[in-house]
């Protein structure tokens, strides 16, 4: 099978690319030309440049290809433009490469959605793949993109017959989070004592390469237009944090915050942040979502799939060891 894979340059991109490459399967992969191309290193690809952006490079891409995986997304949790660039890589891009494959003749294009275009369950209860949420419910560009990219897809699988499977992976850890994401830096930050503190939210953790063989699942598995949660355990952030630094043998996190203080504090940071084009280290946004824990169920890719993730707990440790035996640390 020869499969594009979208993302590569990615934390679960490459994930879905070396799951691809342990089968033997022939991987193409779609790179911008300035990606960082580090997690490519040691995979046997044929590398194609292009950009979600740019809708005259999918076509190339795509051609020839049995199977798409597309993983590639915009994941910014602050982004200083008002989304703009973000939109049109996660709902235009989105649309044009699904397109693109099924003019191509894909047999099966499997879609990397997320689980945060579901609504949370209030409190702690624990949502699945029923739990309709509507755009206004969506807290940051990021999760309004994604969801209107789900939006885009599902209407391409009625109204255009795009062989479509979608999957909602969680909260991502493990090895090779080179950039990285905002789930990574939570075990980077833990790892160097840097989260002393805590918010009272959760999320639910999963291994990077248990999404990955999720994705290869929903491939063999998935029925086209139905989307599975790709999770693993519902976890809360004190324990998330704890568990990171249990491991690398430093203390724990002490103070539990409120979260009303630090929205000046938020405020205050993105204003900087839009001076300086450096990152804020808190966001309005990421303090409005961590008002509820983001608690999901992956009991139909379980029955459906045959989909069975690891303990979470071994994904934070791995990522903490990666980290330290890439310098991270240091």
């Amino acid at each position: 099978m020869r499969a594009l894979v979208t993302g590569t340059s990615g934390f679960v991109g490459s994930a879905v690319a070396r799951r691809l490459a342990a089968d033997g399967h022939d991987i193409r992969v779609l790179v911008r030309p300035t990606s960082d191309r580090r997690n490519l290193e040691g995979l046997d690809v044929e590398i194609v440049e292009g950009d979600l952006s740019q809708p005259e490079t999918l076509k190339p891409a795509v051609a020839g290809c049995d199977a798409v995986f597309h993983v590639a997304a915009d994941y910014r949790l602050w982004v200083p433009d008002g989304g703009a660039s973000m939109y049109r890589a996660n709902v235009d891009g989105t649309r044009d490469l699904i397109r693109a494959a099924s003019d191509a003749g894909a047999s099966r294009i499997v879609y990397t959605s997320s689980v945060a275009v579901l609504y949370p369950v209030p409190g702690t209860g624990i949502a699945d793949e029923t739990a309709v949420a509507a755009v206004d419910d969506m807290i940051s560009h990021y999760k309004k993109s994604k969801f209107l990219a789900e939006e885009e897809v599902m209407r391409l699988v009625r109204e255009e017959s795009a062989p479509v499977v979608i999957v909602n992976p969680s909260a991502p850890f493990g090895p090779r989070d080179i950039k990285p994401t905002p789930t990574g830096r939570i075990v980077l930050d833990a790892a160097k004592g840097r989260m002393p503190a805590y918010l009272d939210t959760g999320l639910n953790a999963v291994h990077v390469d248990d999404v990955a063989e999720g994705h290869m699942l929903a491939f063999e598995k998935g029925v086209i237009g139905e989307r599975y949660i790709l999770g693993g355990d519902n976890m809360t952030l004190r324990e998330i944090i704890k568990t990171v630094t249990d491991h690398v043998g430093r203390s724990g996190p002490w103070l539990k915050l409120p979260r009303a203080p630090l929205y000046p504090v938020a405020w205050a940071a993105e204003l900087v942040a839009r001076v300086s084009g450096r990152e804020p280290v808190v966001t309005v946004d990421a303090l409005k979502m961590a008002a509820k824990h983001m608690y999901y169920s992956s009991d139909k890719a379980r029955e459906n799939l045959g989909y069975a993730p690891r303990p979470a707990r071994q994904a934070l440790t791995e990522a903490a060891d990666w980290y330290r035996e890439n310098g991270f640390l240091d």
